[in-house]
């Protein structure tokens, strides 16, 4: 999964402008796609059948694909992608957490310790 940095380039078309865009335009595109890379295949794979879902998925050896929008909905889509893909990642921890838990409060008190000292 790469983050597309030229989505930024353009200028915004608002009076007010997103601050979150503002931070992201500053970030370094590297850090980007890093940050983008770190999702997980599980996560990866969620949002790329959430985005098929939304804009349709033809098999591409058998289709001439191409999907036009403007640029709000393409906003709009990327924004709702971003959104799944801090969601998924919350969760994903939250499950990674409630798993270390369970498996911590499986393991009997004395067998926690390699020795317990005696007087």
């Amino acid at each position: 999964m790469v983050f597309n940095f030229d989505f930024f380039a353009s200028e915004p078309e608002e009076q007010n402008p997103n601050t979150l865009i503002q931070y992201l335009q500053q970030q370094h595109p590297d850090t980007l796609s890093r940050i983008a890379q770190s999702a997980s295949p599980e996560i990866q794979q969620i949002i790329t059948q959430n985005v098929q879902g939304l804009v349709g998925m033809l098999p591409s050896g058998d289709f001439n694909i191409q999907v036009t929008t403007d640029r709000e909905n393409l906003a709009n889509l990327l924004a709702s992608a971003m959104m799944t893909g801090y969601f998924l990642s919350q969760m994903e921890q939250r499950k990674n957490l409630e798993a270390n838990l369970s498996n911590v409060d499986s393991v009997p008190p004395n067998q926690s310790h390699d020795h317990q000292d005696k007087d």
